[in-house]
């Protein structure tokens, strides 16, 4: 099992595929770094040498932003949102849609279960 940035990424994928499991790298960095350290985006995760390996954690450690620093980031900025009290640290704190979708009908994932409201029936 190879371990890159604090996440052991699957063996039997192609590289390409395998780096996406790690939170902040997506199909198109992945075949960047790919390309940038000089392995084929068809080669097998168990296929890597020791010193690929090394060279794809270290151009990932150098470059980019993964995981837990991305998270705390992102978590950081909508704290930072909140504290403000600007509009949308306000919809974050209510839970509702911060970008400006209509709320009347929709927005089930910010919302949660509709609840039956007492009296409505027709």
């Amino acid at each position: 099992m190879a371990r890159i940035a604090g996440v052991n990424i699957p063996t039997q994928k192609r590289v390409k595929i395998a780096l996406t499991y790690i939170h902040g790298i997506g199909d198109t960095t992945a075949g960047k770094i790919c390309e940038d350290i000089g392995i084929p985006e068809s080669r097998r995760v168990n296929d890597l040498t020791e010193d690929e390996l090394s060279r794809l954690r270290e151009a990932i450690d150098r470059d980019l932003l993964v995981e837990g620093d991305l998270r705390r980031q992102t978590a950081m900025n909508i704290k930072r949102l909140m504290d403000l009290g600007c509009y949308r640290g306000l919809r974050h704190r209510k839970g509702l849609p911060v970008r400006g979708q209509r709320t009347h009908t929709n927005a089930r994932t910010r919302k949660g279960p509709a609840k039956a409201i007492a009296g409505k029936k027709k």
